[in-house]
């Protein structure tokens, strides 16, 4: 024994020329015989239900590369007090008309027209109110301020006075939101998504608008998941409601949509079952405890000169809702060098069930002692059988 206590370099020597071989032993057991073959099925269980048909091991995988293209229609009428009547086209309310992968809809706004380079009382604050002229600093420029003081306190109304400022003037007031969406009509527009596919390493192209699909198709056409699934034009509305959402309520502060287009794709399959798969969902944070600065907004301006050679502007908060498209997908195709990889791990699984039910066998039965006893022998070449041959041995339970 070259562990024991009774060390020597002689009984090293002989533990260095040993050779172990496995002998085989067939216990009659139910209970071992039970664990045994459980252990097998749930290995057969996972190999074939989990690698194989859930998660295809059996394949090379790749990732999709996918560019978008979007084209949004639709007119809108609206009458206010500060924009008139007035009819809005896609150049009016699609901003800006190109986006990467995304495009925004206006749906609200406040608008501040005729803003002229000039002096003006700035609005009340607690860094911008003053009693007198000596509580405004020439030249200070708050960066969330309105423009730069001039160093005079002037009255903001009968009550209140605030420094003045040369700024953009008269000052946005924007708090004065319409507690209804300006372009209500913004929810039967339509947009046309053109999304193209690739995956490089199968040398695998493909659009989601099938090669069937003809231009008068494509005119009269409108996405709907039980009669035209292939219609590549949705319908703003259809997409915030399959979102959950209500779009006249999201119209009113903005947000953000997500338009989720899914390209998993089995190519040991023909082509036309690898297709699209759309699904919708809003993006931005609408949590009632957490709704600081909800919405979506940016403000843009339109300018313009006057007959005198003034320059003037009408400045726009617009809100909206941003259509972010957002495109992903794997496939898979047969390939020899994973499977042999996922077999081969097979293989080595069903292998430890032996010794699992060994260890079983030798530490949980109550007759372990005499099991062990009979599972190894010591064979020495000075034995007088050390010619006999040693067969299958069977045990039975009793």
């Amino acid at each position: 024994d070259c562990t024991g206590a009774n060390w020597s370099s002689q009984s090293c020597h002989r533990c260095f020329f040993e050779y172990e071989t496995e002998r085989m032993i067939v216990v009659k057991s139910k209970v071992v015989g039970s664990v045994f073959r459980l252990i097998q099925f749930l290995i057969l269980f996972y190999v074939i239900g989990y690698v194989c048909v859930v998660q295809k091991s059996y394949q090379e995988t790749d990732s999709v590369i996918s560019s978008v293209t979007t084209k949004v229609k639709g007119t809108g009428f609206t009458n206010t007090s500060d924009l008139g009547a007035r009819v809005w086209d896609v150049a009016d309310y699609n901003i800006p008309p190109q986006g990467e992968s995304s495009f925004f809809v206006l749906t609200n706004m406040i608008v501040t027209p005729n803003q002229t380079q000039s002096t003006c009382p700035e609005l009340p604050n607690q860094s911008t109110i003053c009693m007198s002229d000596s509580d405004c600093l020439e030249g200070s420029n708050d960066v969330r301020g309105n423009g730069i003081q001039t160093g005079l306190c002037m009255n903001y109304s009968e009550t209140v006075k605030t420094c003045q400022v040369l700024s953009w003037c008269p000052l946005e007031i924007d708090i004065n939101l319409p507690e209804h969406a300006l372009l209500v009509a913004a929810e039967d527009f339509t947009v046309l998504i053109k999304n193209s596919v690739t995956y490089p390493k199968f040398n695998f192209h493909k659009r989601n608008i099938l090669p069937d699909v003809n231009s008068s198709y494509l005119k009269q056409c409108e996405f709907n998941r039980k009669t035209d699934p292939d219609c590549p034009i949705f319908r703003l509305k259809d997409m915030v409601s399959e979102a959950e959402e209500d779009f006249q309520t999201m119209a009113i502060r903005g947000g953000v949509l997500g338009i989720m287009i899914d390209w998993n794709c089995d190519l040991d399959w023909p082509e036309h079952y690898c297709g699209p798969k759309y699904s919708f969902r809003r993006l931005d944070n609408k949590i009632p405890e957490n709704n600081v600065a909800p919405g979506y907004n940016f403000r843009f301006a339109k300018y313009y000169k006057t007959t005198d050679g003034r320059e003037t502007r009408t400045l726009i908060k617009a809100y909206g809702i941003r259509f972010d498209v957002i495109v992903f997908g794997t496939a898979g195709k047969f390939n020899m060098v994973p499977t042999i990889v996922n077999v081969g791990a097979a293989l080595t699984f069903l292998s430890l069930v032996n010794a699992v039910c060994s260890w079983f066998l030798l530490t949980c039965t109550k007759r372990r002692d005499y099991y062990s006893k009979h599972k190894f022998t010591y064979l020495d070449n000075t034995d007088d059988n050390a010619g006999e041959p040693l067969g299958e041995t069977t045990y039975g339970t009793q």
